[in-house]
């Protein structure tokens, strides 16, 4: 074995694993950050800003990295969100006669209705997809536009508030150290993971992304995987959406609607593949805590406008695609 084989070596095993690659990416960023702002970035204040920031979009990023790895995208999560949390809330006001105070068994039984909600309209999706055969692009394309009419509807064009308070107390709640929304988060990520990696449905997942026709003469039932991937994904939107709602004690049709960019990013950035068959939740996790670091490091530069923030992520989404592409290219002529 020759010098320069073994030189490289480790660099190889880095670029061909993608957890490999996100740790050190993690680990790039994290000091960039640090020296370019020092204590602000460092301090504790800072950190828990972070963790409040990111569950509501990590958990449209999961949700969306789910359909990517069949094979598809999902764009509709988002109003999806919104559409649950929208339905959950006149589900509290139409109960609610209180003055403020009370209403814990009312607004638990509110967030079972917000996940019915996010299920529904994912398994909408999958029929439409794998049912109908209509592309999944244009599938979630229309029922972007149908979530986001019906909460406009919903709504009257407006934002709907006047909760009981222990709405917003339950999900600013921390659970010891940490918010109650990164424990959601971490629980949703978790099982999702699980499901991913380590059950029957996450095989077929990764199998049908990979040749959706050779599933059906293997004897997979295309139809359920799609129809339960997408399920999966509207039930994390709908958890992305008890969030907001909770965060901001209103529902609303548009809260968010510059998420999807950013979700869709991520989950590219952690890993999963936007021609279906591979991907991860530990590199999609990973990729939302790069994406809070630069979006907080965004934050404290001032003169940096909030409208600039869709430009830097168009353009790290092209950026991610293009580098995966050539390490795919250089994977292949290695082996």
């Amino acid at each position: 074995m020759s010098k320069e084989t073994t030189a490289k070596k480790p660099l190889e095993m880095i670029l061909d694993n993608s957890s490999a690659r996100m740790v050190a990416l993690f680990v790039v960023v994290f000091i960039a950050c640090s020296l370019l702002q020092g204590k602000n970035f460092l301090s504790p204040d800072n950190f828990l800003a972070m963790f409040r920031q990111f569950p509501e979009y990590g958990l449209l990023a999961i949700g969306i990295g789910m359909a990517l790895i069949i094979g598809g995208i999902d764009l509709s999560a988002v109003y999806l969100a919104n559409l649950s949390s929208i339905v959950a809330g006149l589900f509290v006001l139409h109960f609610y006669h209180g003055d403020g105070e009370g209403g814990t068994s009312l607004v638990l039984a509110s967030f079972v209705v917000a996940l019915l909600i996010g299920a529904i309209g994912g398994i909408l999706n999958g029929v439409l997809i794998s049912g109908l055969g209509i592309p999944a692009m244009l599938a979630t394309l229309g029922t972007q536009s149908l979530f986001w009419g019906f909460g406009v509807v919903l709504t009257g064009g407006s934002t709907l508030s006047g909760f009981p308070k222990v709405l917003g107390n339950m999900i600013n709640m921390k659970f010891g150290l940490f918010p109650i929304t990164i424990v959601i988060f971490a629980a949703a990520a978790v099982i999702t993971g699980i499901i991913v990696q380590k059950t029957k449905l996450g095989r077929e997942m990764k199998m049908y992304g990979t040749n959706n026709r050779a599933t059906v003469y293997s004897g997979l039932n295309n139809f359920k995987i799609v129809v339960c991937t997408h399920m999966f994904s509207g039930m994390l939107a709908a958890l992305s959406g008890i969030i907001m709602w909770g965060r901001y004690s209103s529902a609303k049709a548009d809260t968010g609607s510059t998420y999807t960019m950013q979700a869709i990013l991520i989950a590219v950035l952690g890993g999963v593949s936007p021609l279906g068959g591979s991907g991860s939740v530990t590199g999609i996790v990973l990729a939302v805590l790069i994406i809070q670091m630069l979006s907080s490091l965004l934050n404290m530069y001032t003169f940096i406008p909030n409208a600039c923030r869709q430009i830097v992520w168009g353009g790290l989404l092209l950026v991610v695609m293009i580098v995966n592409y050539y390490l795919d290219q250089s994977k292949k002529k290695r082996h």
